[in-house]
Parts: C-alpha cells; structure tokens; sequence
C-alpha cells in the first residue's frame, strides 16, 4: 500500500533525504534523486533571513522540477515571522511545507527555534496551526522526541499536531539534549505509528547507516519510511541500496565501483561550482570527501589532500590521481 501525503504518492515504503545545513543543497540532491530518493527536504530556512531576503535564504528557495516532490523546510522562534515566511515560499511553489522542530544546535535551539520550541509545546501547536492555516500546501513536521529525558511528549505532540493539520511527521530518535550522542531510540517512534488516532503517515529518522538497519528497524518499528540524513553524506547511493535490499528480501546491490565513486564526486563538485560560488563549493564538498571514497586503504594523503585543497585545478588533479593510482585496488573491495 502507497504512502502519501495528501496527493503526493511517495510509493510503499519510501525513503527521504533529511534536510540538514550546508548539505541538502540542489547539487546534492540532484544526486540522491537519481539515487533513489523519493522525497527531499531543502537546507533549513531562517524566517527572519527570509524576511530580510538575507542572499543565504533567499538562494535556499532554489528547486528543480527533476527533484520533485520536494519540501522546503523552515525554522523560526517567531509566530509571524513564520507566517509571512511560508507565504513567501509558497510563491516558489514546493509540494511541501516542512517545519524545522528539531535542529539541536545552540545557535537556533536557545533561541527557541527549532528543537528549542520542544521545551513550550502550546506554542509548537499554535505556530503549526498558523503555518497550516496559512498555506494550501501540505505541511509536514520534523522533530525529536523531546528537549531531555523527562520531556519526551512526542506521543502526544504528534497527537495535538495532526490536530491542527499536519500531514505527515519525521522523528528523529534522540533528545535535543543528546545532540547526536549515543543511540537513536525509536521505541516512541513506534508508539507513535501504533497509536490509534494517528492516521498521518510517521517516519524514523536516526543511524539508519545501512539496508540491514533499514530493513530490521522496518520491520521491528513499523514506521511509514525512513529519513536518512548522515549516511547518505558523500553516499547517494544509500537509497538505492536500501530499495533493492528491500525489495529483493535481503540481496545487497554491489557497492560502486571507484572509477563510479570519482566521475559522481566530479559531477557533484561541478553541481556545486553552477549554483554556488568556488569558495563554498570547495569547502562544502569537503565533509564529502571521506564517505566517497570510504574503504580504499593507504588513502589518507589523498583524503588529506581533498579537504585541505582550496585550489579547484589541485582538487581536479587529486581525483585524476586517485582514478588512476587506486582503480585496480580497489576493484577487489566493492
């Protein structure tokens, strides 16, 4: 049976890219549609950059019509700074409307955006309606289980949430207090799918970092989907992988080849020199890098190399380098 949100069929058991920072950007997502994605969520949005059309926000509203469906997501401490955001997004016409509840940093979270609303849940409710009310777009939620220990209320936030009219929430599996330290616990990610008043559909987000994981956490959590956020950093092909496992009862897909592994980090840079400027390609492509070309022994020059580089022809030449010295070696390990 197909996962939707509202009209938007996401197919029986789909996989989403996580939005997170300097990361989920055009170039990268392009890659991890291909790849197997089936919906993406942009960077994070600042409604009070937005609002000043900081040059930053604004380029975030980029998206492609190859990536759709797509969700910009937005964060904000302010009721009205967000209302007047998600008027302004719903101009750039995305399929969706997702709220930032869960980003950990201090930076958002102190100021009581993001996971920081987690600690004044009437207020949470309250900002979601507004959002709803606002848009005739669909709009989803991506959040924690709480602020700390004592404060994992999700079963009932998802609740008050669905309420006011979300229609579909992301659950990361881990307090704002626990940044990303320690295990993702998606045993409330659970409750949440099983409880009998919650007909939106509900993903897990947290340390899914392979098809085995996927497929165990599937079946043991019974969650709609899942978010994949850090394993799919410098790894596209995670999806795919996952949907094949999947689909075939546990046959992994062959790992990439390396003379695959370099012409995709070639594509991805060249994404990334098109829609940014070199400097922010350059040091943006570098926590890439390492999961690229995971697994190659002897690699450590090379990697020191990619992420020390800021001269494009020095990076060009690496990547040569690296297709030449290490195709044969490596063709033993995927």
């Amino acid at each position: 049976m197909s996962v939707k949100i509202r009209d938007i069929d996401l197919g029986e058991f789909p996989l989403l890219l996580a939005p997170m920072e300097d990361v989920s950007d055009p170039p990268f997502r392009a890659l991890c549609k291909r790849y197997g994605a089936d919906l993406m969520y942009t960077e994070f949005i600042s409604s009070e950059g937005l609002i000043r059309d900081a040059a930053k926000s604004v380029q975030k509203l980029d998206i492609y019509e190859y990536e759709r469906p797509v969700g910009i997501q937005i964060f904000g401490h302010d009721i009205d700074s967000m209302i007047r955001t998600t008027e302004i997004v719903e101009q750039t016409n995305p399929d969706i409307i997702d709220i930032n509840y869960g980003c950990p940093v201090k930076k958002v979270a102190c100021k009581g955006a993001g996971a920081g609303i987690l600690q004044d849940i009437p207020k949470m409710v309250e900002m979601t309606k507004k959002i709803v009310e606002t848009t005739h777009l669909p709009v989803t939620v991506k959040t924690r289980l709480g602020w700390d220990d004592s404060t994992k209320h999700i079963v009932e936030v998802a609740e008050r949430l669905q309420d006011v009219g979300i229609e579909a929430i992301s659950i990361h599996g881990r307090t704002r207090k626990q940044m990303y330290k320690g295990e993702a616990d998606w045993t409330l990610i659970r409750e949440v799918k099983n409880n009998p008043r919650i007909k939106i559909p509900v993903f897990g987000n947290g340390d899914i970092t392979s098809p085995e994981k996927a497929v165990a956490y599937k079946d043991k959590y019974g969650v709609d989907g899942i978010m994949i956020g850090r394993a799919s950093i410098g790894y596209p092909w995670i999806f795919d992988e996952i949907k094949h496992f999947v689909k075939t009862g546990g046959e992994r897909l062959p790992k990439p080849t390396l003379k695959h592994r370099v012409a995709v980090t070639r594509e991805h840079l060249e994404l990334s020199l098109k829609w940014k400027s070199e400097i922010l390609a350059i040091n943006e492509m570098k926590r890439h890098y390492s999961n690229y070309f995971k697994g190659i022994p002897d690699f450590k020059n090379y990697r020191t190399k990619l992420v020390t580089s800021m001269n494009l022809q020095e990076i060009w030449d690496t990547l040569a380098e690296i297709e030449v010295k290490f195709d044969g070696v490596y063709q033993d390990l995927v």
